[in-house]
């Protein structure tokens, strides 16, 4: 049976703690997610006397930096590297030049894709071009 957050004193509205489904349907992500995170050393959370994860404000905060770097396309490594080790973070400076590189590198690559992407655009416009030309004729 799995607790309630009620059930673990998780703390008051402005909670500091958190169970992994509070964090899933928050996020909208899966349990299993997580716990890939916690996998890969992304995320620590604590356990309960019942030996079931516990989440703090900074794991929040933590999974939070994931997930949008995930979404801006970052690797897990690149996103290790931006937001620290758990037991080890680099200073604040280092981690935000070593955002500012990531960030460079993928807006270079976007770039590089839009280029792309216009191109093959122009490709299919002069085909299509082509297709109803010959339709008129025929």
């Amino acid at each position: 049976m799995t607790p309630k957050a009620e059930d673990l004193q998780c703390g008051s509205p402005k909670k500091d703690q958190f169970l992994i489904s509070e964090l899933a349907e928050e996020f909208g992500i899966s349990a299993r997610s997580i716990r890939y995170y916690e996998k890969k050393g992304l995320i620590s959370p604590g356990r309960s006397n019942g030996n079931y994860r516990i989440f703090s404000r900074k794991d929040r905060a933590r999974l939070r930096l994931i997930l949008r770097g995930k979404r801006f396309g970052y690797s897990l490594e690149e996103i290790r590297e931006m937001i620290g080790h758990w037991n080890a973070e680099p200073e604040e400076a280092d981690q935000i030049k070593k955002s500012l590189a990531y960030g460079d590198r993928k807006l270079s690559e976007i770039r590089s894709r839009i280029e792309e992407l216009q191109r093959i655009e122009q490709d299919l416009l002069a085909v299509k071009d082509r297709l109803v030309k010959r339709l008129d004729n025929l």
